[in-house]
């Protein structure tokens, strides 16, 4: 088996990501007509509705077939993925109802960095990245993954104002978009990060229309400059759930 070694970034096209399990029927059809299995999250009861099955909010897959999961779901993804051949690692964290009591696996890996706010991030993630020499990029947007919308190694999209001037003082390329325009079930709007994920080395997909975003047209000349292919998965709105988590 191989997996996908980086933590978001593929080196090549997936067979096997993990998604919302609210994910749209013509979403899942395309997936699946690109010869992409999914893996269906399981819903944390414990936080609240809109953000309840997003992958990125109970797991982060660190490297190779290391996983971290919260307690609360631990079990269905141990027995989900084990057979798999990922290490599923149960973190120290409970996820809880509000913020920031639930953002402690929303971290992003990119490349030589980590970013999040980090004095919520989960123990062992912590560890992980001490261990391995990640450079910490601290922010105060909780909501860290559900925020940033990877392109490759050194590249990012976001609406947050705090993430872009972070970043920027890393030398990580960063196209900062206007806010809203992405539904995300019963809250005012969602994030580009959380409806987008890459597929492959030159594929980013997202969940929904990505041309009906107002800005388009800069998303659309940042990623052809980083050779990207965008990919609409449906004609429907741009809906948060939460990332594709390209596994394998």
């Amino acid at each position: 088996m191989q997996y996908v070694e980086s933590s978001f970034i593929p080196s090549g096209k997936i067979s096997l990501a993990l998604v919302d399990k609210r994910i749209t029927k013509p979403m899942e059809e395309y997936l699946n007509k690109i010869n992409i299995n999914i893996i269906k999250s399981e819903t944390c009861k414990e936080t609240y509705d809109a953000i309840s099955c997003h992958p990125d909010i109970s797991t982060l897959k660190i490297n190779n077939n290391n996983i971290i999961v919260a307690p609360n779901v631990y079990e269905y993804y141990y027995y989900l993925l084990s057979p798999f051949g990922f290490n599923v690692i149960k973190g120290d964290s409970h996820i809880k109802n509000k913020y920031p009591k639930n953002i402690q696996y929303n971290v992003v890996i990119l490349g030589k960095y980590a970013i999040h706010n980090f004095n919520y991030t989960d123990t062992k993630i912590i560890n992980y990245i001490e261990r391995n020499n990640f450079i910490k990029i601290n922010v105060k947007q909780g909501y860290c993954k559900c925020s940033i919308c990877i392109v490759d190694e050194n590249s990012i999209i976001t609406s947050d104002e705090g993430i872009y001037k972070e970043v920027k003082k890393h030398n990580i390329d960063c196209l900062l978009i206007e806010k809203g325009h992405i539904d995300l079930f019963k809250m005012n709007y969602g994030f580009i990060g959380g409806c987008s994920g890459l597929i492959s080395k030159n594929d980013l997909v997202f969940f929904g229309d990505i041309s009906k975003h107002p800005d388009f047209d800069k998303i659309k000349d940042f990623t052809k400059s980083k050779n990207k292919n965008l990919i609409s998965l449906s004609n429907e709105n741009l809906l948060d759930l939460g990332s594709l988590i390209p596994l394998m």
